[in-house]
């Protein structure tokens, strides 16, 4: 009779195995996508837990609202009917200045897809590999959530969505390493890419030559190029202009307008159409006791469908 440790394989080839078994696996996902729907699958399974897990910070954020003093609630609200107020002003020459800027481009004869539709998600995890700036949202394909879907916060362009399951998403960030955007500058509609870099680094701007017109201060914006971002959303603003002797390309730094480390909510962007905005009188607004003010007559483009609000 032989003895036992005959009979199993030796430390090294399971060790041996065990490499080449991970490295074929490597392969398989990097290189040929093959876990995708795996991934998908268990991203479903796991929303559970990850809904619980960010639970303790939804009862915290509760009971913190809820023991707020009445003198304080009072202040807030007075604030907000100010600014409320304040935004509606605001807000009639912003609809004077979109319909002028409408009718300008209508008579150059170009398209602008103008209010794109946005649905609002929330945060549930954040990645802290500093090589891949991920993070996941409460959104997925029961939301209408699909591949490539741009991701903004209040400031500006996030990120977009890389890979999506039934109930959540995964929104890869500006400042991944593995994530570019076509850009312009405001000033003078230059043409550029802005490249992520990894955690806490700003971002690149990519492939100017010396003598590209570039500022510090300059801001950026989408460009629209590549059908992914509409035309016209912040991406950041230029820090730093440096020349290097001996390279064929300027190394620009930019800082992203978007809060990427504190934003908790995220408009995804939907596909929406071009609006004309061929309206005379401002919008309907309330006043400050509550009511609303007469209605104004509107004349609407008797070829351009009315969107419903709701």
């Amino acid at each position: 009779m032989k003895p036992l440790f005959t009979q199993t394989p030796s430390l090294n080839t399971r060790m041996l195995l065990a490499i080449v078994a991970s490295v074929l696996l490597y392969f398989l996902d990097t290189r040929l996508d093959y876990f995708k729907p795996i991934r998908a699958s268990l991203s479903t399974v796991v929303y559970p837990v990850q809904k619980i897990a960010s639970m303790p910070d939804d009862i915290v954020s509760w009971f913190s609202e809820l023991f707020q003093g009445h003198q304080q609630l009072r202040e807030q609200i007075m604030t907000l009917e100010a600014q409320n107020l304040t935004n509606s002003v605001r807000m009639q020459k912003m609809q004077a200045l979109e319909s002028e800027n409408m009718r300008l481009r209508e008579l150059l004869g170009s398209s602008f897809r103008l209010q794109e539709r946005v649905q609002v998600a929330e945060l549930l995890s954040v990645d802290l590999d500093p090589f891949y700036q991920h993070v996941i949202i409460d959104k997925g394909v029961a939301f209408g959530v699909y591949d490539g879907q741009p991701v903004l916060d209040s400031l500006g362009v996030m990120g977009q969505v890389a890979e999506v399951s039934q109930f959540s998403s995964r929104v890869v960030l500006l400042t991944d390493p593995s994530h570019s955007i076509p850009v312009q500058i405001v000033r003078n509609g230059l043409r550029a890419v802005v490249t992520g870099r990894g955690l806490g680094e700003s971002l690149q701007m990519e492939f100017l030559p010396h003598n590209a017109d570039v500022r510090v201060g300059d801001l950026l914006v989408t460009s629209g190029l590549g059908g992914r971002f509409p035309v016209g959303y912040p991406v950041g603003s230029v820090i730093s202009v440096d020349f290097p002797q001996g390279k064929s390309f300027a190394e620009i730094a930019v800082a992203p307008a978007a809060r990427l480390s504190t934003s908790r909510e995220v408009m995804l962007v939907l596909p929406g159409e071009k609006i004309d905005f061929g309206i005379t009188y401002p919008l309907q607004i309330e006043s400050s006791d509550g009511q609303s003010l007469p209605d104004q007559p509107v004349e609407n483009d008797a070829d351009t469908p009315v969107e419903d609000g709701n």
